[in-house]
């Protein structure tokens, strides 16, 4: 009976520390100062003319958009970019929020199209 308790008890501590909410723009621009130093998940749309890598080192900042109301929020990620990261697609950062309002974010998860178009 121990041994299954402490499998339960080790299961939804792990659930609990990896389960993180997923917000718009909005919705994180709303919580102000409560949610700084948090981990938290950000959807939104990469915005047009936002986007600057630095040529050495992998640093990327960009601005990401609410993709139904008004909102933006600066993004600095460090890391590999994938591939179908796009000006214009909607990607889910994780990350952090600094008390400057950019989102530090640690994962980049671009998503991806429900249906693929080939380039014309």
């Amino acid at each position: 009976m121990i041994v299954i308790l402490a499998i339960a008890y080790l299961a939804y501590a792990g659930f609990t520390s990896s389960a993180t909410y997923y917000y718009t723009v909005n919705e994180l621009l709303e919580q102000g100062n409560s949610i700084y130093n948090e981990n938290v998940r950000v959807n939104g749309q990469v915005a047009p003319g936002s986007v600057e890598q630095e040529s050495t080192g992998r640093v990327l900042r960009f601005v990401i958009v609410d993709v139904e109301e008004e909102g933006s929020l600066p993004v600095s990620y460090q890391g590999v970019v994938p591939d179908t990261f796009k000006v214009g697609n909607e990607v889910v950062v994780e990350g952090r929020l600094n008390s400057d309002g950019v989102f530090q974010a640690s994962t980049l998860m671009p998503k991806c199209p429900s249906k693929y178009v080939p380039e014309v």
